[in-house]
């Protein structure tokens, strides 16, 4: 079970640092991310962790602003977002497991979290 928290209201230029608290199983070893999703669109993935070599990727939309980082001790995957914009509003949900996690593309799941809302107001 995967369940996010840290979503809100924050105006433009704010800050927010989403958690993701896992249970039933570890990150380690697997690769995990998030991925957002507007009201009548697919989900789209924003970042990851490769679980090859640790590498992390990001969405070129949120390259530079948002930080994704994992602490597998307390089994729990963070993602800190900077300089938020109104068109970052949407759900965000964790993932893992059964990902594809690369430079070119961050897609698929085995496992995810129900979605913690974050709204940027202009």
């Amino acid at each position: 079970q995967l369940v996010e928290s840290g979503g809100g209201l924050v105006q433009a230029g704010g800050s927010l640092r989403l958690s993701c608290a896992a249970s039933g199983f570890t990150f380690a070893g697997k690769p995990r991310g998030w991925f957002r999703q507007v009201p009548g669109k697919q989900p789209e993935g924003i970042s990851c962790i490769n679980s090859r070599d640790g590498s992390t990727y990001y969405k070129d939309s949120v390259k530079g602003r948002f930080t994704i980082s994992s602490d597998n001790v307390k089994n729990i995957l963070y993602l800190q977002m900077d300089s938020l914009k109104p068109e970052d509003t949407a759900i965000y949900f964790c993932a893992a497991a059964g990902m594809y996690c690369t430079h070119y593309a961050i897609d698929g799941w085995d496992y995810r979290g129900q979605g913690t809302q974050v709204t940027v107001s202009s």
